[in-house]
């Protein structure tokens, strides 16, 4: 089987996240997209985070696909980085391909990741843009550092054959949503209607 592991906090989930799940299905022939709902970004404030409960449920509800899986076992296996849900889940399910799935953005700020390098040997990565990143995120130090790894994007359906580290950077399709955004959006709104 191949799977793309597509992690983060979804807070909140959005259109952007299902259409970078169901393009990697599509581009990099998955079996599978497990979206993995992190305990909590160690590299942003987590204050506020809604549980991991509820954003298990919204993300359900904002992708529903059959191939499209979401989990927050990391948090029930006290797992605080990447790295570790990597390494557990290839030690663990040695008969599975995996593609760890990002977008631009994260590609930008990966060298700041616990163990980047290490993650990076272990598993292939697909990293889709987000409008904003596509000129920053491909000339990023860890892009540079992996730059001789990256694949052509038409040969994106291979990526799960491919030996780590392998890299690909996927344009097309892109959705302007941001959980950011929507989050400041809300306390806006929340603000404004404190004065009504």
């Amino acid at each position: 089987m191949r799977i793309g592991l597509f992690g983060g906090s979804f807070n909140p989930p959005h259109a952007g996240h299902r259409l970078v799940a169901l393009q990697c299905l599509k581009r990099l022939r998955l079996d599978a997209v497990w979206m993995l709902v992190s305990p909590g970004n160690p590299l942003k404030d987590n204050a506020g985070l809604p549980t991991i409960g509820e954003r298990v449920a919204a993300v359900r509800q904002a992708v529903r696909h059959p191939r499209v899986h979401v989990t927050g076992f990391e948090a029930e296996r006290g797992f605080t980085y990447t790295y570790e849900t990597v390494r557990f889940l290839i030690s663990s399910l040695p008969d599975r391909r995996f593609v760890w799935i990002m977008g631009g953005d994260s590609l930008a700020g990966l060298h700041r990741w616990q163990r980047w390098r290490e993650i990076a040997d272990l598993l292939p990565m697909a990293v889709y843009s987000r409008p904003g990143t596509s000129l920053r995120a491909p000339f990023s130090r860890a892009a540079v550092a992996l730059a001789r790894y990256r694949l052509d994007e038409s040969d994106a359906a291979w990526l799960a054959d491919c030996r780590p580290p392998a890299w690909v950077y996927l344009t097309g399709l892109m959705s302007g949503l941001s959980s950011t955004k929507i989050r400041a959006a809300e306390a806006t709104r929340g603000a404004i209607a404190s004065f009504s």
